[in-house]
């Protein structure tokens, strides 16, 4: 019991951590790795640390004292599938361009669709072709993120949403934005022109 809540309190610092930090520790105190499923097992009961996937936690302290912080979950779902950034519905929402309230964390990744339904949230992770994996930034708060434009985040919310804009010619664009109640006015003036570009652009290729 000592050497779990030793390892534990040294955890607890880390915004994430995965199970093979959690080895390494035990290693220091020659325990066995079954004594370190046991561990991860009692502590998942016990509410210590909070699984977000098969290996990948995050302590109960930590998470408590940073879930009111945005930027701390757009960092964790950055973390939960390499490579992807927020984008969608909820960069949209992080730039107040929409009204609809939006509890799933809306990301991109150059891999498989998948989500994740956690303890601390749920996570969408949505496929892009490789050559649109482009058009995000790091943002720096409390915590480091990846995050879409805003011309991106209208981009790949339309592209998803039209099946790569299947049958939707560059006219049909302004109708679609509005049925969505996106308020592309409270846009920036480059990011709109932006965003016509990269739907130009993408029909004109495709």
């Amino acid at each position: 019991m000592k050497y779990r809540l030793a390892i534990l309190e040294q955890l607890k610092i880390q915004p994430y951590f995965e199970k093979r930090a959690f080895q390494q520790l035990s290693e220091q105190h020659r325990l066995k790795s079954t004594t370190v499923d046991t561990y991860i097992s009692q502590s998942l009961k016990r509410r210590e640390i909070i699984a977000l996937r098969r290996g990948l936690y995050v302590s109960a302290d930590f998470y408590h004292q940073h879930k009111g912080d945005i930027s701390y979950s757009f960092y964790l779902a950055n973390v939960l599938r390499r490579p992807s950034y927020v984008s969608s519905w909820t960069a949209l929402q992080y730039y107040d361009l929409t009204t609809e309230v939006i509890h799933t964390i809306t990301s991109v990744t150059a891999k498989t669709t998948r989500d994740y339904k956690t303890k601390i949230g749920d996570f969408a992770y949505q496929s892009l072709q490789s050559k649109l994996f482009s058009g995000f930034m790091s943002e720096k708060r409390s915590f480091e993120f990846f995050i879409a434009s805003p011309a991106k985040a209208l981009f790949d919310l339309l592209y998803l949403r039209t099946r790569h804009f299947h049958a939707v010619q560059l006219s049909d664009i302004d109708a679609l934005i509005e049925g969505l109640r996106i308020d592309i006015d409270e846009m920036a003036d480059q990011e709109r022109r932006t965003f016509y570009s990269l739907v130009e652009d993408y029909l004109h290729h495709e």
